[in-house]
């Protein structure tokens, strides 16, 4: 998969510096995937959840970090739209970011 906007991550994780490695290690097993739907995301990440607009949120750091995406199957291009902390994104409107 080709994941855009990797710098939304670093700008993240320079703020919270525990995330840094968690993230990485998302972004590098992430780029190797080649997901075609929505299901071939759940079998590598069951923890996802699926959402509208073709947006994945993926619990980050043994659940205390949330990060949305938004996924192009056709393209396999992986969006990044938001990561941050549970109240953080308990303020977003997941389909909408």
């Amino acid at each position: 998969m080709r994941i855009i906007a990797r710098r939304t991550l670093r700008e993240f994780w320079e703020n919270h510096p525990e995330s840094e490695e968690p993230l990485l290690a998302w972004y590098r097993e992430v780029e190797k995937e080649d997901w075609d739907t929505p299901a071939r995301v759940k079998e590598r990440y069951g923890s996802a959840s699926i959402v509208g607009n073709n947006r994945v949120v993926f619990n980050i750091k043994g659940n205390a970090y949330r990060l949305v995406v938004a996924i192009n199957y056709p393209y396999r291009v992986v969006y990044i739209r938001f990561v941050g902390t549970h109240a953080e994104y308990d303020g977003i409107d997941v389909e909408e970011v």
